[in-house]
């Protein structure tokens, strides 16, 4: 088995909650600038260990997502050795196969790779996105009837294929890439969590 990743997804956009873009929609506005970071609680890449560490990107989706063409820049957790980026960026840009793979032939450009400090955390539903000094967001799931959080399950796209979703809004969402032509500061637009189980 090449990979096996699990963990927990925060992903922030700039469309209105929910986004289009995971029932196949085009996006609000035209285009989509999106944050997406996955959290590796425990998995390996070809038997090197990756738990602890977290892999993102800033991304600028120009019209429907499954016309492909997005470009985006890659943020790799700073504490990761060498060896680990590497095991991690072959995972995410494709390299490695399973339904990662599927997501990464979207991407048509990495404009760039870059090692950060990131902060992913998530306390009673509520996340902390920040990567770098490129992108910070808060967000919270939608809750039903007595408090259970609002799930998306079988939808026709998804950044954590296999699992449910849990759609919600980010009270803050600032994300900056010149190289992307992004410069955003939102409230109350996109977000989703979830849990991931990757491997091929």
């Amino acid at each position: 088995m090449a990979y096996k990743l699990e963990g927990r997804l925060l992903e922030v956009c700039t469309c209105k909650a929910v986004c289009p873009c995971w029932v196949g929609d085009d996006p609000d506005g035209g285009t989509c600038e999106g944050s997406l970071a996955w959290h590796v609680e425990r998995g390996e890449v070809d038997g090197v260990d990756v738990g602890g560490l977290t892999f993102g990107m800033l991304t600028h989706i120009p019209g429907n997502v499954f016309a492909g063409n997005w470009r985006a820049v890659a943020f790799v957790d700073e504490r990761a050795t060498p060896q680990q980026e590497q095991a991690l960026l072959s995972v995410f840009t494709g390299k490695k196969g399973g339904a990662i793979a599927d997501l990464a032939a979207l991407v048509g450009e990495v404009a760039s790779v870059e090692r950060v400090p990131i902060t992913f955390e998530v306390h009673q539903g509520e996340g902390h996105l920040r990567m770098g000094d490129a992108v910070e967001a808060r967000m919270q799931p939608y809750k039903g009837p007595g408090g259970h959080v609002t799930k998306l399950v079988d939808s026709v796209f998804s950044t954590i294929p296999g699992s449910p979703a849990y759609p919600g809004k980010a009270s803050v969402y600032r994300a900056k890439a010149p190289v992307l032509g992004i410069d955003v500061e939102l409230t109350g637009h996109n977000a989703v969590q979830g849990h991931f189980r990757f491997h091929s």
